[in-house]
């Protein structure tokens, strides 16, 4: 069975991890939640040069509501919305969605919509002017898997874009 996004896994219920005690963060899985630097970076260290993106959506649609109040858009705004498996050994070991408003696909942002199967996290972390909010947690469900997941919005030049990660328990499955 192919993994997907679902409705329920983009909608509400993502807890502001700042005030959490991070010992309620299941232990195998606290420090990718926590961790502020590049997953594509830190999936490339654990298995180095077995790491690859697959691209399984991207296009123009409508974000969800809580991706909306994330960015701070209307939900009728219409938004460039990629999803990928993060693979390692060809196995998917999170699932990744970069929700975009139009507004930050200008100028040098405009790249943003050529990536195919390039990894976002390279482009992110090395843009000039990056940064990251505060990281949010959920615990969710993908066909039947429990999952941890975090989401963050970046702003390149001050543009926003919101990312979200869902990690799968393969992950803790590989070897070096």
């Amino acid at each position: 069975m192919p993994l997907t996004f679902s409705a329920a896994l983009t909608q509400q219920d993502w807890l502001n991890l700042s005030p959490m005690p991070h010992s309620l963060l299941a232990q195998p899985w606290r420090q990718w939640l926590l961790d502020k630097g590049s997953l594509t970076q830190n999936l490339k260290d654990l298995s180095p040069g077995h790491f690859s993106v697959q691209l399984t959506h991207t296009g123009f649609s409508r974000a969800s509501l809580s991706e909306a109040r994330a960015l701070g858009i209307s939900v009728r705004q219409m938004v460039y919305v990629r999803e990928v498996k993060l693979c390692i050994h060809n196995r998917a070991v999170v699932l990744a969605r970069s929700v975009i408003p139009r507004s930050t696909l200008s100028g040098a942002e405009r790249q943003l919509l050529l990536l195919n199967s390039k990894p976002l996290g390279e482009f992110l972390f090395s843009h000039k002017h990056m940064s990251r909010s505060r990281i949010e947690v959920k615990k969710g469900r993908v066909n039947n898997q429990a999952v941890w997941a975090r989401r963050s919005i970046f702003k390149l030049n001050d543009k926003p874009l919101l990312v979200s990660e869902y990690f799968l328990a393969g992950l803790l499955e590989v070897k070096p």
